[in-house]
């Protein structure tokens, strides 16, 4: 099958080790930060490949400006939302990313944002650094005997469930695909959508932002929760609607939020600075995949499949984060 990949261009920060590795194949690398989008379109075409992270956007333009070049995409990281799946495909693009890479990251970070809304300590620790002392202000909530929801059972999400059940917590959650038997396997037990809802205490978010799951998180399904549900978010800006969330803490239908994504980064809408800005929200800048272990893992991961695809060591040959795995018949 392989592929000829002899240039490619590093479009966002990653981890030296992605760079030396597709070195160490004979692929000759080009690092090129924060161009703009006609930037990137004059330069696709003198590349085979091209590595990204989060701030690059591949569009179809920027795709249609490599036509008959760019042969492969690889993002260093879970998501693939900045990337035209559909564009890629039609122009024979492979399409790949880093699925498990910063799965350990999320997780504990997500974990950790579950247990800031139960016991507030970040204003706590703020309180104390303004010279106070108020210890029944920021008294809150035990974690264990409360029923977490985790919607996306994927890496991430059985991830959290493993580590919250330590905690003495019911977690439940959904999933299209992952069978009661898997979830079970990690201490989860699977229900319906509508079945959650009124369930739980503490609702976490683990799934791509795709049309059926954009306002997953909204009026609607809030209104369906206990009074003073809880929320996090370290998957996709956008699975929550902001306007409905920030309605829902204002109302006390919503009793805290832990928001590390948003719809647009960094945050400008009015809207999402409102919701930074309350006091029951923890907002953090896009930290979840932001650990020095995920950044190398992920960096490594990309350029493995990279060469892997070149055939040109027998010692990488997974390529497990194929998106368009049809592209690779054509190869």
């Amino acid at each position: 099958m392989p592929v000829d990949i002899k240039n490619v261009l590093v479009c966002d920060a990653v981890d030296e080790s992605c760079i030396e590795l597709l070195k160490q194949n004979g692929i000759k690398v080009d690092y090129k930060l924060k161009l703009s989008k006609e930037q990137l379109c004059a330069e696709v075409k003198n590349y085979d490949g091209l590595v990204v992270r989060s701030d690059t956007k591949i569009t179809a333009e920027v795709l249609e400006a490599g036509a008959g070049h760019v042969k492969v995409v690889g993002r260093a990281g879970a998501g693939v939302d900045n990337i035209d799946i559909a564009a890629a495909t039609k122009h024979n693009v492979i399409v790949l990313n880093t699925p498990g890479g910063n799965s350990i990251s999320a997780c504990e970070l997500t974990c950790f944002l579950i247990g800031s809304l139960a016991r507030p300590f970040v204003p706590a620790g703020k309180s104390m650094k303004d010279g106070k002392w108020d210890r029944k202000l920021y008294s809150g909530s035990e974690l264990y005997g409360k029923t977490l929801a985790i919607l996306g059972l994927g890496r991430i999400g059985r991830e959290v469930g493993i580590r919250m059940n330590a905690f003495g917590m019911k977690v439940i959650g959904f999933d299209p695909i992952t069978t009661a038997e898997e979830a079970k396997a990690t201490g989860i037990k699977k229900l319906e959508l509508d079945e959650i809802w009124p369930l739980a205490d503490y609702i976490t978010v683990h799934t791509p932002l795709i049309p059926a799951t954009r306002n997953l998180i909204s009026t609607e399904t809030l209104g369906k929760c206990k009074k003073g549900v809880k929320v996090i978010n370290v998957a996709r800006g956008g699975i929550i609607n902001e306007a409905d969330l920030l309605v829902a803490l204002q109302s006390g239908q919503c009793g805290g939020a832990a928001i590390d994504v948003y719809e647009q980064e960094p945050p400008t809408a009015d809207v999402t600075k409102q919701l930074i800005q309350h006091p029951a929200v923890v907002a953090t800048p896009h930290l979840g995949a932001s650990t020095g272990e995920a950044q190398v893992r992920v960096a490594v991961e990309v350029a493995e499949q990279f060469v892997a695809l070149t055939g040109k060591s027998k010692e990488y040959t997974k390529y497990d984060g194929v998106i368009n795995r049809d592209v690779l018949k054509k190869y």
